[in-house]
């Protein structure tokens, strides 16, 4: 535009040769002609027309004659809708127009055109306007493409208001409501939805989901299905929706909004529910469960023809409903002509992996069964395992209630028939049917009751009997079934497993199920009872009880087995220590200090051995699982000391522990055991040598592992680290399983790590590890914290000082260890008692005699030949309660399961401070009754 106007004849024009501009209009043709901008100014009265390069195009065909030219002779067909615009801005008031909509004829046609623009006067020298200046922008294209982005809106509301399903669109982070079609509002509601956001529409729905879920939706740009989701609006029962969320994106990509359609299912789901409750009720009533199982390898031929199968593996009750004893026989040898159906459902199972679920006649059984089956193991194995249930009894009560039935729609007057038919089918039942009135007198009673009762009872009840009255002369079992059937009577409904019948022999057990029995008004009759004969349930369930504790102890034993060649080494090592320090006590011209030093040294060492032999004898203690309050940190410094004799010399042990104290609720000997058996796997990872490190950390929260939710909860994270090979991540999955090893054989039996994944379900934990190969790996034990619980205030003390002397007190010592009780009377004497020594508990007894015999005290060891120091104590304080007893013990299995009964219980190894000590408080405290329990420890 400079070079056309630098060119142009502007003399012709009002504005005159430029030499002559006024400087405002040379300095607004600067600004216009360096803007991008579109710009014109219109100067002077006739409003000459001047622009920029951006404002060419908007001129079409009338560029560039329009330049210089007056305004509205270049747009003549805008004067009636700019002119009154100009003349105001000419006035000196400016004006700014966001959408002007004009019809313009500058390519020689008309057309639709809109612009936004403002008009700035320009004051001349007399500050009177002499000119415009306008900076516009043509909208043109903007508007018609939001006009017809509205239109194409209409056209997909209209569309979507014909969708048979529910349809919302929601816009922007808050979900608001741009559009609901009508079968939406029938779902929903009546309720002001545009334009307001979901969580204010439905607040009922804030704890639900659907908002947590429309914002995931949201954020990750992904859709979200879901069928059958249950939905509760304002005071309605629960509704069930099929439906999508799917993200709405724009140009770019990025989510700006929700599309919300389904379909309410809540018919259908009321539906399949009401039927499957129908279901339940009918097979509960007429079917008993017995389920048969064996696992089958299929045969097939060269078209993959099912020919034959083998049975390798059947249960007991494979037989009881088969009636044959068939395993590892194949089905052509004992079945030769079985239906070809069998063949062809399990061969296809087996080809496809696709279960199946069929009922069925075998005509070579003559039964009918329930099967499903489902292929398991390799696939090229072709195994498949079949569960199956004789379902011969109910097919018959089907068929029995199906005559039934269509004689009552036939004939609704053969109701006797009908009782007669039903009575038929509770007469032929296996379970135990009564019913009796309030006064325990027989309603109703069928023949497996009756049979029952008259083999435990002795006489056959009949409809009429009274129950009392038939037990009259059994006074114990006629107040035991007054006592069940008083529950019953009273309207108690409720089922007890009891056992019945002659207390000299085997009592079978009970389940018993009564219900009450009324009128036609609703009045209590009476009651009613189902018995079924669960004796081999309870006995099987005992067995696996049993089963379970047998595999506990096999863990421990193996655990007690690492730890037996480092407890004797560790012994060893102790016994050197005393043993030379013995020998250089004996010289006599050793001098006080390095004797001293030597004394020292085999106090400390007994010490040590005393701490070791409680250690293991904590842990290796026998008895059942029994959860208790414990430092959680404490425990681990103390079987961190033990596993120096589990890893071995090479093997360094560090532990972190803070010094906070973390309690939790567990087994103690499990949790021990535990440890153990996570250190001896690490040995083992480390072949011998490396570092393990054990780790506290309290407060933890415990992760998702295998699959399972993780917890907030506080749980204490007791961690084993080693510096092994790791473990291969296809062997993560196994290494919790029982007899899983990687040891060669004698070298492990795979129970361990089972026993530290058991421990820590069972303690309401779990356990996780985690491995890198060449890195080492850490196993993590979560326990649940817990508050601690309050203390005993009488806490074992340390020695503090030389032990109190006797005053000439009698102490009768029984031991039958010549060494120990040589030894044990000579303390005695040097703490200035008076001593007598027995061998046994006889020879003490018979020192005592009936009076005691002037002794003040009893001091026993615990296990003797014969009787020993517990019965002893017992003995004597039956015979003489105001004498007191102490009782020494290195290890009892029977104060380990039953206590110390009430006596004084000194530990060996003891020190002679210790035994002067417990003997002045004994003797201190007598006053004619036992005193109070406590335990002296070594330190």
């Amino acid at each position: 535009m400079g070079a056309l106007m630098g060119g142009h004849d502007w003399a012709t024009t009002s504005l005159g040769p430029p030499r002559h501009w006024p400087q405002s209009l040379v300095t607004l043709m600067r600004v216009m002609l360096n803007s991008r901008q579109p710009m014109f100014i219109a100067w002077g009265s006739d409003r000459t027309l001047v622009y920029n390069d951006s404002y060419a195009p908007m001129l079409g065909a009338r560029h560039p004659a329009a330049l210089g030219r007056p305004f509205f002779e270049t747009w003549p067909e805008v004067r009636d809708e700019v002119g009154a615009l100009m003349d105001r801005v000419f006035a000196g008031e400016p004006v700014h127009m966001d959408d002007l909509q004009l019809t313009l004829h500058r390519n020689g046609y008309p057309e639709e055109a809109h612009f936004s623009f403002s008009y700035t006067p320009v004051p001349g020298d007399d500050g009177r306007t002499v000119g415009l200046f306008c900076a516009c922008t043509e909208t043109t294209r903007q508007v018609l493409t939001e006009r017809e982005a509205a239109s194409e809106r209409q056209r997909q509301q209209a569309l979507l208001q014909q969708m048979p399903g529910f349809v919302a669109v929601l816009g922007g982070r808050k979900h608001v409501f741009e559009y609901v079609n009508d079968a939406y509002i029938a779902v929903a509601g009546q309720r002001d939805y545009i334009g307001r956001p979901v969580q204010d529409v439905f607040p009922e729905l804030r704890d639900q989901g659907f908002f947590e879920l429309l914002d995931r939706v949201y954020a990750t740009g992904e859709a979200f299905a879901a069928r059958t989701v249950p939905i509760r609006f304002v005071e309605d029962d629960d509704r069930y929706l099929d439906f999508l969320y799917q993200p709405i994106r724009d140009e770019a990509g990025t989510v700006t909004g929700i599309f919300v359609g389904g379909y309410e299912v809540t018919e259908e789901v009321r539906s399949r529910a009401a039927l499957a409750e129908s279901e339940s009720r009918y097979r509960t009533l007429f079917e008993t469960i017995d389920v048969g199982f064996c696992i089958i390898a299929m045969k097939f031929d060269e078209t993959n023809r099912a020919v034959d199968y083998r049975i390798t593996e059947a249960n007991p009750a494979f037989e009881r409903q088969t009636g044959a004893n068939v395993t590892g026989r194949w089905v052509s040898e004992f079945a030769p002509n079985l239906e070809p159906q069998w063949l062809e459902t399990y061969g296809r199972v087996a080809l496809t992996g696709q279960p199946a679920h069929l009922e069925s006649w075998a005509e070579v059984f003559g039964r009918w069964f329930d099967v499903r089956a489902l292929r398991v193991g390799d696939p090229a194995a072709h195994r498949v395992a079949v569960f199956f249930t004789d379902i011969s009894e109910r097919k018959r009560m089907e068929e029995a209630l199906r005559v039934l039935n269509a004689r009552l729609e036939q004939q609704v007057s053969e109701r006797t028939a009908e009782r007669d038919l039903l009575a038929t089918i509770v007469e032929r039942t296996d379970v135990m049917v009564m019913a009796a009135d309030l006064d325990y007198t027989i309603l109703a009673i069928n023949k497996a009751n009756a049979d029952e009762f008259e083999r435990i009872y002795g006489v056959r009840p009949r409809v009429g009997d009274n129950m009392l009255d038939l037990l009259a002369d059994q006074p114990e079992h006629q107040a035991q079934v007054r006592a069940g059937w008083g529950r019953g009577l009273a309207g108690e409904e409720v089922t007890i497993i009891e056992d019945y019948g002659d207390p000299d022999r085997v009592r079978p057990y009970y389940e018993i199920s009564f219900r009450t029995l009324r009128n036609e008004r609703g009045e209590r009759i009476g009651c009613y009872q189902f018995v079924t004969d669960v004796t081999e349930r309870l006995r099987d369930q005992a067995e696996l009880a049993q089963a379970q504790e047998a595999l506990r102890q096999s863990q421990k034993l193996e655990a007690v087995g690492q730890l037996t060649g480092g407890v004797a080494h560790d012994f060893n090592n102790l016994l050197t220590i005393i043993r030379s320090s013995v020998d250089f006590l004996r010289r006599p011209d050793l001098p006080e200090e390095r004797k001293g030093r030597y004394l020292d040294a085999v106090s400390e060492t007994v010490e040590r051995a005393a701490k070791l032999t409680g250690q293991l004898l904590a842990f290796a203690r026998r008895q059942a699982l029994k959860p208790e309050v414990f430092d959680v940190g404490q425990r681990v410094r103390g079987i961190a000391d033990m596993l120096d004799t589990v890893t071995g010399a090479r093997v360094r042990v560090l532990t972190e522990v803070p010094d906070e104290p973390c309690f939790i609720r567990a087994d103690l000997s499990q949790f021990e055991t535990a440890l153990v058996n996570m250190a001896v796997n690490a040995r083992d990872a480390m072949d011998g040598e490396g570092t393990l490190t054990l780790r506290l950390v309290r407060g933890a929260a415990l992760p998702a592992i295998r699959g399972h939710a993780g917890s907030d909860q506080a749980f204490a994270a007791v961690s084993l680290t080693d510096t092994g090979l790791g473990i291969p991540p296809e062997r993560l999955g196994q290494i919790f399983e029982p007899f899983f090893t990687t040891k060669e054989v004698g070298k492990g039996t795979g129970l361990g790590l089972s026993q530290v994944f058991g421990f820590a379900k069972q303690s309401g934990g779990d356990v996780d590890v985690r491995s890198t190969v060449g890195e080492g790996a850490t196993f993590t034990l979560y326990l649940p914290e817990v508050t601690p619980e309050e203390r005993p205030a009488n806490a074992s003390r340390p020695d503090d000082g030389m032990a109190p002397l006797g005053a000439g007190q009698c102490v009768l010592v029984v031991e039958d260890n010549v060494g120990v009780g040589q030894f044990a009377t000579q303390i005695l004497e040097d703490l200035g008692y008076s001593t007598t020594w027995a061998a046994n508990a006889e020879e003490a007894l018979d020192r005592l005699g009936r009076t005691g015999n002037g002794f003040d005290l009893v001091f026993s060891d615990v296990v003797m030949p014969g009787m020993g120091g517990m019965a002893l104590a017992k003995e004597l304080q039956r015979r003489l309660p105001g004498l007191p007893v102490v009782l020494a013990s290195g290890y009892s299995h029977v104060l380990a399961q039953e206590g110390t009964h009430g006596f004084e219980l000194l530990h060996k190894p003891y020190s002679a401070e210790q035994l002067g000590r417990i003997l002045h408080q004994v003797l201190g405290l007598r006053s004619g009754h036992r005193t109070r329990v406590t335990e002296q420890r070594t330190s």
